[in-house]
């Protein structure tokens, strides 16, 4: 057993290549998780599987590992040059494909499984070539211990710089270049005592991948944008992959669609007659209209809406976790044009925390709470349409006061919309379902809700509201009262359940929506 100097520099360089294995491997994971969410929806399910597949794939690396005999350390570098092409083509990979094929779930799991077998084929074989320099029992706690703190440096860098700062588009590229340097480090530095033939195979092996990997992150940004235009049928004009969510703006002759992890959150086309219900009921069913809360609205269009009552309005607080979003909403042209530079307003501040977290934190009073956040579709989504959010956001009205809610479409998700409306009321709201027709977005719905006003008197003032004295492009005295109009519901919902933290029900119902009569 070589314990010298020269063994104990080549085990720690082995143990420093799982390290960097562990690292890259889970960060690999990480971004195709994120990439099966963007492209299948329900990160629960996605996020649950993708880790789960990798895991057991590891499991089956390990087993395989117990066939591979002699030439250890020429092995275990082409193992590692596998998974640095497999880790920085990962994303470019499912991109492609996405443009091609609708079974982009299918190569997500082909790739999780193909990483997860090499990570676990990895850690076997280095154990093995580790014996050679250290005793059984500090060898097995040492490697393990090595993958383990890898894995945790990756969750870390990806959280923090990878996917905020590098993207989806940079991160892959970055980590397999990192496990590649790694592992010709290593081969330099133990592999003289290779075989000549496989020393020479080795190093050319070595310079074509780095060649690959090189032209292979000077391409991925173009690649990637071909890639996303296959997914939207109009030009594609912005995109960003920012911390939180995927941000596309497409163009088509003169008018402009918003994207936020390929559902549509806008069109400029007819974003009036989605903003006007949502704000000019509340604003005129409110007793009072001074300080105003809008939670999500980035894009500064219910801004705009709220504006329009200059003479009332002392103060709008605009809570939206992405600063990417606000930041579109105040410096886009196209979004500054849109919303009429409303969110450059004196009057206007700007929180970019969780609305959640915020509201816990926050006990300032408002007389109308806006809220126009994205679909429910995941469980942290559903969170902000729970029991307890409404009930934090009815503690923060003053008495009179309102609040409203997009939820979602009546007909294509409706036990998703009457949940959302059996919750607020579950929270001490009478509420009021509204909806209307959004030509880009179908039947679209939002529920009102006041603390005091029962939902008879609601529909008996809204006939009466002010709003023809306020500038609207498509919203009239008589539209105000379509809006409150409903048939019977498309579907049973009798049944439907209050969502809360502890029953997060409502994602599935509108993942299990009729979407795909839209």
């Amino acid at each position: 057993m070589n314990k010298g100097a020269s063994g104990s520099r080549q085990s720690q360089l082995l143990k420093i290549a799982l390290l960097a294995t562990g690292l890259s491997g889970i960060v690999a994971e990480y971004i195709l998780a994120t990439l099966a969410t963007y492209f299948l929806g329900d990160s629960v399910l996605q996020w649950t599987m993708v880790l789960s597949v990798m895991l057991f794939s590891m499991g089956l690396g390990s087993r395989i590992s117990k066939y591979v005999k002699g030439r250890l350390l020429q092995k275990f570098i082409l193992t590692e040059f596998a998974l640095s092409l497999l880790t920085s083509f990962s994303a470019v990979t499912v991109y492609v494909l996405a443009a091609y094929t609708n079974y982009e779930g299918f190569f997500i799991y082909f790739l999780s499984t193909g990483i997860g077998i090499l990570i676990g084929l990895e850690i076997p074989l280095v154990t093995r070539l580790n014996s050679e320099f250290e005793e059984l029992h500090i060898n097995i706690s040492a490697v393990m211990e090595k993958d383990y703190y890898g894995s945790l440096i990756g969750g870390v860098f990806f959280a923090f710089v990878g996917l905020p700062y590098l993207g989806i588009t940079y991160t892959p590229f970055v980590l397999g270049g990192l496990n590649f340097l790694v592992a010709v480090a290593l081969f330099i530095r133990i592999g003289k005592n290779i075989e000549k033939k496989d020393h020479r195979a080795l190093s050319i092996g070595a310079v074509v991948i780095f060649l690959i990997l090189t032209a292979g992150m000077l391409a991925v940004d173009p690649i990637i944008t071909f890639g996303e235009q296959a997914r939207y049928k109009d030009k594609v004009v912005y995109e960003e992959q920012t911390r939180y969510q995927k941000i596309v703006v497409t163009r088509w002759q003169e008018d402009y669609w918003l994207f936020i992890n390929g559902n549509q959150q806008l069109a400029t086309i007819d974003e009036y007659l989605y903003h006007e219900p949502l704000v000019h009921p509340v604003m005129q069913l409110a007793e009072e209209r001074k300080d105003i809360l809008v939670m999500g609205g980035g894009d500064g269009c219910a801004v705009r809406e709220i504006l329009k009552y200059e003479n009332d309005i002392e103060s709008v607080t605009l809570v939206d976790l992405d600063p990417s979003m606000t930041r579109i909403g105040l410096e886009h042209p196209v979004f500054v044009a849109l919303n009429d530079s409303a969110l450059h307003d004196s009057r206007i501040r700007i929180v970019n925390e969780d609305g959640f977290t915020w509201l816990e934190e926050n006990h300032d009073r408002y007389d109308v709470v806006i809220i126009d956040l994205p679909d429910p579709k995941t469980v942290d989504l559903g969170r902000l349409y729970s029991r307890e959010f409404y009930s934090m956001i009815r503690d923060r009205l003053r008495p009179g006061g309102m609040v409203i809610t997009q939820a979602t479409s009546p007909y294509y998700a409706t036990k998703a919309f009457y949940c959302i409306e059996k919750t607020m009321r579950a929270s001490g709201f009478n509420t009021l379902p509204m909806h209307n027709q959004v030509l880009t977005l179908g039947e679209w719905g939002w529920v009102a809700g006041s603390p005091v006003l029962p939902r008879s008197e609601m529909k008996r003032r809204l006939p009466e509201l002010y709003v023809d004295s306020i500038p609207t492009r498509w919203l009239t005295r008589d539209a105000a009262t379509l809006t409150i109009s409903f048939g019977k519901p498309l579907v049973d919902t009798s049944g439907v359940e209050v969502n809360t933290l502890l029953n997060p029900v409502l994602y599935q119902y509108y993942l299990k929506g009729n979407w795909d009569i839209y």
